[in-house]
């Protein structure tokens, strides 16, 4: 769909937005990186406001055409959205190929996405931003003069290449809406399974695969670099004494990421909207630690999950001084931050007990007696709680230690057909915390 940078293109990076850090750059050239190309300059200056033609000046524009020459680029990157006028009218002064930072990252999505929900979400997110850039591949073919009897072959073919994209959207649109009634089906399958949903979300490169996979060995694609992994992961997390949750890895979050990617992965990030708890993953090594979560809560509430209760997730302690793995709680005695390493396992435990207290509400372990009429229970002890001692009586009934949560014993202890034959002899309600 894009011209993608070639593998190890030399490229020049362009920052137009004024007053900002470098740290904006430097993003920009680690997302120049993961696509592929080279970055070997960088062109940045000073200005009241874009420039309605280049978007940069026209002496930076000379400036950017010097360091082409010099560096042999083939490829140039802009830090901003450029209008299709101001890339057009780039090319041109420059001689190669110019994207700006939408287009990027829609190209660096385009190379990660695997899955079919996840290709089909990034070509519609392509064909939303191809569509306002008609105009460049037609230039050749443009009107040279109005008027009944002249129509240009030029507009003709603009036309037809909008109707064909206009055609495919749809199409994409409705396999997509498929794709999400089945999402949908499967949510409602685990709410009725009362299967809590924990959604992972986080910067870009925060670890997020790293920590599903130290969890659950899912075998999610994980590598130090920008997006490295699109489509979205569930999987099911025993917290043990049969309490389940099911973690759902979405795509990586970055500043000013593209409303057409937001758009497009609507379905994916459903995920997040509907899930019972957010575990926010940062990099705690990363020294704009405070800016990328609060991007991340911009997208969040973009998408409507404000509402979703979050817990902060600080990865990646192996990489800073002195950080031991440890819960943070609020004044209510709350779990708010988990300080661990996904990549060391250090305090992977503390995500099993914050996801149990927070579901379970603590564990609770009792003795009790089943008559031998209640072997179905006895069965559903062994699902849905852990056993710990299980010995059977004269009568042909058993005595049992057992560890669970309230809810699940509740339910067990609850049934009307037991005709109180549960007896609870012991009861020492341990609260793990």
């Amino acid at each position: 769909m894009f011209d993608r940078p070639k593998s190890e293109e030399r490229t020049i990076l362009v920052d137009g937005d004024y007053g900002k850090d470098d740290a904006s750059l430097s993003e920009l050239r680690e997302l120049a990186r993961s696509a592929g190309a080279v970055p070997v300059a960088q062109v940045t200056g000073k200005r009241a406001s874009p420039d309605p033609r280049f978007y940069i000046g026209k002496g930076k524009v000379e400036e950017l055409q010097q360091a082409v020459l010099d560096q042999e680029a083939g490829l140039v990157i802009f830090n901003q959205a450029l209008s299709p006028s101001q890339e057009r009218n780039l090319e041109k002064e420059l001689n190669v190929r110019v994207l700006d930072r939408t287009g990027l990252i829609l190209d660096i999505f385009a190379q990660r996405a695997q899955s079919f929900e996840g290709k089909l979400q990034v070509e519609l997110a392509q064909l939303k931003h191809l569509s306002t850039r008609l105009v460049r591949g037609w230039t050749h073919l443009e009107r040279q003069k109005g008027g009944i009897g002249l129509r240009g072959p030029g507009e003709t073919q603009l036309e037809t290449d909008k109707r064909l994209i206009g055609k495919r959207i749809i199409q994409i649109q409705k396999r997509l809406e498929r794709v999400d009634k089945q999402r949908g089906q499967g949510r409602r399958a685990r709410r009725r399974a009362e299967i809590p949903v924990v959604g992972l979300v986080g910067y870009t490169n925060a670890g997020k695969s790293t920590l599903i996979n130290a969890l659950t060995g899912a075998g999610v694609y994980a590598a130090n670099q920008l997006f490295a992994t699109l489509d979205p992961t569930l999987k099911r997390f025993g917290l043990g004494s049969g309490l389940d949750v099911v973690l759902a890895d979405t795509v990586g979050f970055v500043r000013d990421l593209p409303h057409e990617l937001v758009a497009a992965f609507k379905s994916t990030l459903q995920e997040t909207v509907e899930a019972d708890l957010l575990l926010h993953v940062v990099d705690a090594s990363d020294e704009r630690m405070e800016e990328t979560m609060a991007e991340v809560d911009r997208v969040i509430v973009e998408i409507g999950a404000e509402e979703v209760p979050q817990i902060l997730v600080l990865n990646k302690i192996d990489r800073v001084e002195g950080a031991l793995p440890h819960i943070e709680y609020d004044e209510m005695g709350r779990p708010i931050k988990i300080w661990i390493s996904a990549e060391t396992g250090e305090g992977l435990s503390l995500v099993r007990e914050v996801l149990l207290d927070f579901f379970g509400g603590g564990l609770i372990r009792r003795r009790l007696h089943l008559t031998p009429l209640e072997g179905d229970v006895r069965a559903g002890l062994y699902r849905h709680a852990k056993v710990l001692r299980d010995e059977p009586d004269e009568e042909g009934g058993w005595w049992m230690d057992i560890e669970g949560t309230r809810d699940v014993l509740g339910f067990i202890e609850g049934r009307p057909d037991h005709d109180g034959a549960l007896q609870a002899t012991h009861d020492s309600s341990e609260r793990r915390g």
